[in-house]
Parts: structure tokens; C-alpha cells; sequence
């Protein structure tokens, strides 16, 4: 004898209507305003040039410590006048070939390494012989070898990028987890189409930070480094500029020069990796 299935019974609640629930107030403005990050730099800056111009007026004395005013005034003049865009020039485009040459020859080094056993054997050695060794030390060796001019300057530009580059990208490349791995060597790829296409986008974010680690060792070797070409040959950007004014005493273009170089390093902060952060690593969400 069959018995038919058991059919639970139908049945409908009806909820009560929601009343006197507590509406979420708005943010007051200064709490929204303070989140905005922006805000909270912009005004880390004006403390710091307030510090800046109440330090000037205690010292009194223009030739030690001219003021936040005195230096805007003359980076205005040297901006209309034409010499700080020239020295601005010559400094950017000799930094930014010795950057890119220093990345590139460091991201190779990375994946010869990480495909290799020579080439992790090599990266490993080499890098503990001249991470250590500062750039400005080979500045005398440069002038040997290339001479006076932008050859010598850009030499000792790879060798302060590459370093940092490449110990970041190789610290990157290793932490990529195994799974990847396996993925990539499943749809058959392997040396440069295994870097390009596993590799890089896994371990973006190290790569982003050496480069910035990167960027901030070649400008400031660029300025020292021009420092001593710039007074050897009579040209140069912006560390020949502070270095000129230095011996005609005028502080406030030293002073002027100076943030020049801050508002360059903001600027390529800010604009530049922030946004390429943005359009990658915390897009895809591998970083906050």
C-alpha cells in the first residue's frame, strides 16, 4: 500500500509595519571634511610652513633663514625669468632616463632570476656586493669613464634605482603564491610570457613600492650628483642651481630650489603613483 507524500501546509506571517526606527544623521561637515585625505596633507603642509615662517622671524637674520614669503618671492621670479623651468628641465630628463634604464635592466634581472638558478644565484650575489655601495661613491669613476655631461649622471642614476628595483620586484615575484604558479604552467606558459602575464600583476603592489623606493634614491642622487658636474662642466638643473646661488649667498634661491625639489617629489608622489595604485593594485583589490 503507497502513501502519498506528506505536504506541509502553506501558511503566510505578516509582519508587522516598521515604525519609529532611528534615521542615521548625516556626518557633521567638519568630521566629513577631516576624512578627506587630501585635507589632512594640505594641512600638515601649512603647520609645517607656519613652523617655517615663525622660525624666520625669531632668527631675523635673511642670510641663515629666509621666510616662507621672501622664498616664494624668489621662486616666482626665477619661475618668470625662465631659469628655474630650465634647470627643472635638464634635471627631469636626465632623471627620468637613468630611472627607466635602471627599472628596466632590474626587471630583467628579476625574471632571469626567477626563471634561472644562475640568474637567482647571480641577483643574489650582486646585489649584496653594490646595494651597499652608495652612488655618489662612483661619481669619481664616472668622470673617468664617460666624462663630463649627462652619461656620467645617468650611470650613477642606474645604480641607485636599480638596486632597490629589483630586491623589491625579486621580494615580490617569490611571494606569489603557489597556485598562480600552477595555473600559469597549466595553460603552458613559461619565461617571458610566464613573468609578463603571472608574475607582474601577482606581485604588482612590491613591484609599485620599489619603484617609488626607487624614484626617491635617483632624485636624491641627481641633486648631489649635480652638485659636482654642475659646478665641473658649468651646467646642469636644479642641484647646479642651489649649489650657484650657495656661493652668491642669495638663501632665498637656495631656499627656492629646495622646494622645488619637494614640490617635484609631491607631485610624483601623489599624482603619479597614486594614481597608477589606483588604476591597478587597489582597483583589482590587492591593497587598501
Amino acid at each position: 500500500m503507497s502513501r502519498s507524500p506528506y505536504i506541509r501546509p502553506e501558511f503566510e506571517h505578516e509582519l508587522p509595519p516598521l515604525r519609529n526606527l532611528p534615521v542615521e544623521t548625516p556626518l557633521p561637515l567638519s568630521q566629513r571634511l577631516w576624512n578627506q585625505t587630501w585635507l589632512r596633507k594640505c594641512l600638515i603642509v601649512f603647520l609645517v610652513l607656519v613652523l617655517w615662517e615663525i622660525a624666520a622671524r625669531v632668527q631675523q637674520n635673511d642670510l641663515m633663514l629666509p621666510g616662507v614669503l621672501q622664498t616664494l618671492r624668489a621662486f616666482s621670479e626665477d619661475m618668470r625669468n625662465g631659469e628655474l623651468p630650465e634647470k627643472i628641465i635638464n634635471s627631469l630628463s636626465t632623471l627620468l632616463k637613468g630611472y627607466l634604464a635602471g627599472s628596466a635592466l632590474a626587471l630583467i634581472a628579476s625574471a632571469l632570476a626567477v626563471t634561472t638558478q644562475f640568474g637567482r644565484d647571480l641577483l643574489s650575489t650582486i646585489t649584496a656586493m653594490l646595494n651597499p655601495l652608495p652612488a655618489i661613491a662612483l661619481l669619481p669613476l664616472a668622470l673617468l669613464w664617460f666624462g663630463l655631461g649627462n652619461a656620467s649622471l645617468i650611470f650613477v642614476l642606474i645604480h641607485s634605482v636599480m638596486w632597490p628595483v629589483a630586491l623589491n620586484t625579486w621580494s615580490g615575484f617569490s611571494s606569489v603564491p603557489e597556485t598562480l604558479r600552477m595555473a600559469g604552467r597549466n595553460y603552458g606558459l613559461s619565461g617571458p610570457r610566464y613573468v609578463i602575464l603571472i608574475l607582474i600583476p601577482a606581485s604588482l603592489p612590491a613591484i609599485l613600492s620599489g619603484l617609488k623606493i626607487g624614484w626617491a634614491f635617483a632624485w636624491r642622487t641627481l641633486i648631489a650628483a649635480e652638485l659636482v658636474f654642475g659646478a665641473s662642466s658649468g651646467e646642469g638643473g636644479l642641484g647646479w642651481y642651489i649649489f650657484q646661488n650657495r656661493n652668491e649667498l642669495f638663501t632665498d634661491r637656495v631656499f627656492a630650489g629646495l622646494l622645488t625639489v619637494i614640490v617635484i617629489g609631491l607631485l610624483a608622489e601623489g599624482v603619479v603613483f597614486s594614481s597608477l595604485e589606483k588604476v591597478t593594485v587597489k582597483r583589482w583589490g590587492m591593497q587598501r
